[in-house]
């Protein structure tokens, strides 16, 4: 069996995806066959694997930075929040139900023997599998049949580091806090703790370090630096939306909804010369723009509604009318149409809600969900403006409930001709009649260099820029992203101490 190791973390976003990340990239560095795990997950920013299969986007980077392809093995509990009260729950990959925290909570013992098969499916295969935790092995409300923090550690006998954000402020008192909240078996299984985000001078943070070892009697293990890496994220828990952007000659919006998912769809345009993101949040204006976008959603009849009742919906309008570029992507493509049905009761209780009316098309929300990787063909009739496109081979993946429908005259974006490397034909999107507004279900297409450059450049010669010659190849960046990161995560933490921890609970 695998060398395993588990990271947990004193709270929800203090590092752990990413520091997994790290290691992964870091044990394939090594020569070893390495695999990501994560009992469960809560996000709504999901990844399709290449059989259609739906897992938390932490996991595929995470596999990604291993050399290997991403499985439902990986993660095979996905919970995706549609509302404050259920979330969509999602089993190797595809929809199980919807449920309420308590009914979930009822449910999640059952899952126990899936959980320990896909591990030992993944540890059977690989020389090391790096797990990560779920926000905090001390919820003490949550611990009894715990599937995901210590009680995952000992299904699988698994040593734990333990992570703490220095950057929030109180590391010292979480680390110390948490480890107090453990019962003495589960305290006997954390064999170190790491620091990270840290800033500063290190030699100032070395006597609390020693204090904190002697009053835990646990091992730090490192000091992880705060780091400017460019990761996928896999949930909202960023600081993303409220980062103020550098000055840039092409203004892009980004609608901030309320149950926004896959919003790593847009990480390409940030690293595109010239291009300045902006992420419009709960309360505020979008104000002028080149490019709007709406993105994709967990709840599209709620967010439509959120947005309509901020008065966002006359703001878009507006744009239209000043000949703005208008994009919606799956969930936000949906908004853009006449009408959005859900004679189901899917996502909410309102069997209809009239769209922003921008595109010809109406959507049904059904109760079968579309999950694929995806190709698809940019055809002729795209309108003048973006005749530059025409032609262009674009690849992604789709997450749907809902089909749209071509209403009228109204034309389609593009042509889907493969789905889960299967041939097929299928017509997707809309575009309107002058180009400047179009929808698609293909999340990632702003990772095709080739789309991106030229659909920028349409933007630019429209405000009278010169043209962008190259653009970044946004996987090859992410490849040399994730060997910046292991070097950064490998300097500051005492590998070899790691290993033999890992060695020890080989045999146990």
């Amino acid at each position: 069996m695998a060398l395993k190791l588990m990271i947990q973390g004193t709270a929800s976003s203090v590092g752990k995806s990413l520091i997994v990340t790290a290691l992964c990239r870091i044990f394939k560095q090594d020569g070893l066959k390495v695999a990501p795990f994560k009992s469960q997950n809560m996000a709504l920013n999901s990844y399709i694997t290449e059989e259609g299969l739906e897992i938390g986007r932490a996991q595929a980077v995470q596999a990604e930075a291993a050399g290997i392809k991403p499985s439902y093995h990986m993660n095979p509990i996905l919970l995706k929040p549609s509302s404050d009260k259920k979330s969509q729950v999602v089993l190797r990959g595809r929809v199980y139900e919807n449920m309420s925290a308590e009914e979930y909570f009822k449910f999640r013992p059952k899952l126990l023997e899936l959980i320990k098969e896909d591990f030992d499916f993944l540890a059977k295969r690989n020389d090391v599998v790096v797990i990560e935790g779920a926000g905090s092995p001390a919820e003490i409300n949550l611990k009894e049949k715990d599937i995901v923090n210590m009680g995952l550690a000992e299904l699988v006998n698994a040593p734990v580091l333990l992570v703490g954000d220095i950057d929030r402020g109180g590391v010292f008192a979480s680390i110390a806090g948490t480890l107090l909240l453990l019962d003495e078996k589960e305290r006997n299984r954390v064999e170190g703790v790491i620091i990270n985000k840290f800033r500063g001078d290190i030699e100032i943070l070395k006597p609390g370090l020693k204090m904190l070892e002697n009053i835990i009697q646990k091992e730090v293990l490192g000091v992880i630096p705060y780091m400017d890496v460019h990761i996928d994220e896999e949930d909202g828990a960023t600081d993303r939306f409220y980062t103020k952007c550098a000055q840039g000659e092409v203004d892009v919006a980004i609608i901030n909804l309320p149950h926004i998912s896959n919003f790593t769809d847009f990480d390409p345009l940030t690293k595109i010369p010239g291009v300045k993101i902006k992420y419009v949040n709960k309360g505020e204006r979008i104000g002028d723009c080149d490019v709007l976008i709406i993105p994709g959603t967990k709840n599209t009849i709620g967010d439509l509604k959120v947005l309509k009742d901020y008065g966002l919906d006359k703001e878009i309008l507006n744009l239209r009318g000043k000949g703005k570029f208008i994009i919606g992507i799956c969930g936000g493509f949906q908004m853009l149409g006449k009408v959005i049905k859900d004679p189901y009761h899917i996502e909410s209780d309102t069997e209809e809600m009239e769209g922003l009316g921008l595109l010809s098309i109406e959507t049904v929300i059904e109760r079968e969900k579309t999950t694929s990787e995806t190709k698809a063909f940019l055809g002729e009739e795209l309108p003048d403006i973006l005749s530059s496109l025409k032609g262009l081979f674009v690849t992604g993946y789709e997450i749907h409930m809902g089909e749209s429908y071509i209403l009228g005259k109204g034309k389609h974006f593009s042509i889907v001709v493969e789905r889960n490397k299967e041939k097929v034909k299928v017509l997707d999107g809309a575009v309107s009649e002058d180009g400047r507004v179009f929808g698609t279900y293909i999340h990632g297409i702003f990772e095709n260099s080739l789309f991106t450059k030229k659909f920028i450049n349409i933007v630019r010669k429209e405000k009278g820029l010169t043209p962008l010659e190259e653009v970044i190849n946004y996987k090859e960046f992410r490849e040399k992203e994730y060997d910046r990161l292991a070097d950064i995560v490998r300097n500051s933490l005492d590998m070899e101490r790691i290993y033999q921890i890992m060695e020890r609970y080989r045999d146990r």
